[in-house]
């Protein structure tokens, strides 16, 4: 299987063991990179109370986890471990939708969500294929992972279930080039200040 379960945890232990307070870590990801990005999959609120369900997107507008994707695409040019890569995918999606055997696997748990991890080389999850291969074994969609990493631990993107963005460390360059994709809304941001959320 292009996804595999490990069943060990300690790639991801540099996650858990991160120290960042839980709202940081959850939505902008582990300490430590030279730069850090918000990834917008639909634009920031206008105005205060403002909904995500008043937010007008065009009807090509790429979904979440395509945007993921491309994203990722970009960022495969600026680690050395491009092939052999880390997801975290939250449990509160169900059980149904996990492959057996992750299910019987150890999860990784955090102030206020448990994981399950996968190894997945990069490019198929760019291209679909790891999407393929989780729906063949599992008979269920793939949710959409809220930790994605290589494993020289060059950036990580992390994108929890609920703000509208998802958070990217990376070195300054990876930044650039996430700035410089025409086909995704990338802003720099300062991981230790407000970020923005709807109501």
């Amino acid at each position: 299987m292009t996804v595999t379960a490990p069943a060990d945890l300690s790639p991801a232990g540099w996650i858990a063991a991160s120290g960042r307070p839980w709202e940081r870590l959850m939505t902008l990801g582990p300490p430590g990179f030279a730069a850090y990005a918000r990834l917008r999959f639909i634009p920031d609120p206008a105005y205060a109370g403002q909904s995500e369900g008043d937010v007008d997107v065009a009807a090509d507008h790429l979904s979440d986890a395509a945007q993921i994707r491309a994203a990722v695409e970009t960022l495969l040019r600026h680690t050395g471990t491009p092939d052999d890569g880390y997801l975290l995918v939250w449990e509160g999606w169900g059980h149904e939708v996990f492959p057996r055997r992750a299910l019987l696997r150890p999860r990784l748990t955090l102030p206020g969500r448990a994981y399950h991890l996968f190894r997945v080389p990069l490019p198929d999850l760019v291209s679909g294929a790891a999407e393929a291969a989780w729906e063949r074994e599992g008979g269920s969609w793939m949710p959409e992972p809220a930790f994605v990493w290589p494993a020289d631990r060059a950036w990580c993107v992390t994108a929890d279930v609920d703000p509208h963005w998802a958070g990217i460390g990376a070195a300054p360059a990876a930044v650039d080039a996430l700035l410089a994709d025409p086909r995704l809304d990338v802003v720099r941001t300062d991981p230790d200040a407000q970020q923005p959320f709807y109501h």
